[in-house]
């Protein structure tokens, strides 16, 4: 299994961006809300959270280990 070193910052975006998506999806299945304001903002949801999976995904194949950064790999 690789290990991948994550701050902070990059991990809550990596999150949000999977809340985003899944929130929208949501929105989109659910029937509380009326039709037109459920479908907006589900679409926009939804759509955010698919555009920022792109960067995400870059930032989680970029990052390498804490310890191969630094030079000690196990």
């Amino acid at each position: 299994m690789t290990r991948r070193t994550l701050t902070v910052p990059e991990m809550m975006f990596v999150i949000g961006t999977r809340a985003a998506l899944a929130a929208g999806v949501a929105l989109l299945v659910a029937g509380k809300l009326n039709k037109t304001t459920r479908r907006a903002a589900g679409i926009a949801l939804a759509g955010i959270g698919s555009l920022t999976t792109i960067p995400a995904a870059r930032i989680l194949t970029r990052r390498r280990s804490l310890l191969d950064r630094i030079g000690i790999a196990a």
